[in-house]
């Protein structure tokens, strides 16, 4: 689109990580305004056949069939050791489901659901949708002027409509923390109706790198880095996520593990982290107790423009997860003071009616 962006190759794609403006601007555009992101790299799946829902809940711990039409529920495709194997967000259609999986796990997440689904239901790749994301306490304005029944969504929810004549998948979604919206778009008709939309006042084109600096401000975990397949729901933070009724169902791959850890609770624990002074603590930073034993790893960390200060996630001991505990971070050798911070960072803005 000519907008002077810096690519990077991410996950098969070549990504752009930041425009002209750079990441402090994008970022903080973002929280005042409305950033439009380029997200077509995820995967958009659609799993159809006589009971879809019931289905996918052999693979995953989401309550999906308590899900009405036009509602979206975030859940993770778990291995028989309780790990995750990628993070997912599930909609019920009227006759189907839509499903949004992470770039990097896209072949794979396929496989496994064609696989463990065979007999049952039929999983689609839509390889010729391409997908945006338009976030920030000024998108809805923004969307409402080329889609006006966009404006009375309200948080996790999916609509089919037009976008300025576009037919167009809209949830009320995102990674940012912010109020906004996901669209998928026909990919012959994505470039139009993005130059549409950046040619509002308040938007901006946003990159991979604020996108990335905005999720750690809230709180939120990325797929290959604060989530693996050796993290489990617990030690992430994630049991919100299952609801009573899958916890009595229990069949769902490695529930018996995780059903021990939601009784016993869990050895590690993800956490926030706030370092003393101005330089930030990247990812697989040290840990260390007060003692100097190394007890766990920094996951996601870097610079948040919106408080000025460095920030990060991490796995620790439970028993050093309590805000306020703590901690040093061991960063080129050195010991640097640290203590344990409540998330998000920055104040989540979903709008919920």
């Amino acid at each position: 689109m000519g907008l002077g962006a810096k690519m990077v190759p991410f996950a098969g794609y070549d990504m752009p990580v930041q425009y002209p403006d750079g990441i402090l601007k994008e970022h903080l555009h973002t929280r005042d305004a409305a950033g439009l992101f380029d997200v077509s790299h995820m995967g958009q799946l659609v799993i159809s056949g006589e009971a879809p829902d019931k289905a996918i809940e052999s693979l995953i711990p989401g309550d999906i069939q308590s899900l009405k039409p036009g509602e979206m529920r975030y859940s993770f495709l778990t291995n028989d050791k309780g790990g995750i194997l990628d993070d997912l967000i599930v909609t019920r259609r009227e006759n189907d489901l839509f499903v949004v999986v992470n770039a990097g796990c896209k072949q794979q997440d396929i496989r496994l659901l064609t696989e463990g689904l065979a007999g049952q239901a039929t999983v689609t790749e839509l390889k010729d949708r391409a997908l945006v994301a338009l976030q920030g306490p000024k998108a809805a304005a923004v969307l409402a002027r080329f889609a006006p029944d966009s404006a009375d969504m309200t948080f996790m929810t999916y609509r089919e409509m037009d976008v300025n004549g576009v037919p167009c998948f809209i949830t009320r979604s995102g990674y940012t923390g912010e109020d906004g919206f996901e669209i998928s778009i026909p990919a012959d008709q994505a470039v139009a109706l993005c130059t549409a939309l950046l040619a509002e006042e308040e938007v901006a084109p946003v990159g991979l790198g604020a996108r990335d600096s905005l999720r750690l401000e809230a709180g939120l975990c990325l797929y290959g880095h604060d989530l693996t397949e050796e993290t489990t729901p617990a030690s992430a933070g994630l049991l919100w996520s299952i609801s009573k009724r899958r916890r009595e169902d229990g069949n769902f791959p490695g529930a018996e593990v995780i059903l021990a850890e939601i009784a016993n609770k869990p050895t590690m624990k993800r956490v926030g982290i706030l370092p003393e002074g101005r330089a930030p603590a990247r990812e697989h930073t040290e840990i260390a107790d007060m003692n100097g034993n190394v007890v766990g790893e920094v996951t996601s960390g870097g610079f948040a423009p919106s408080l000025q200060a460095p920030i990060a996630m991490g796995y620790v001991p439970a028993e050093l997860s309590a805000v306020g505990t703590e901690l040093q971070l061991i960063v080129r050798g050195k010991a640097r003071a640290a203590k344990v911070a409540k998330m998000p960072f920055v104040e989540q803005r979903y709008y919920r009616g």
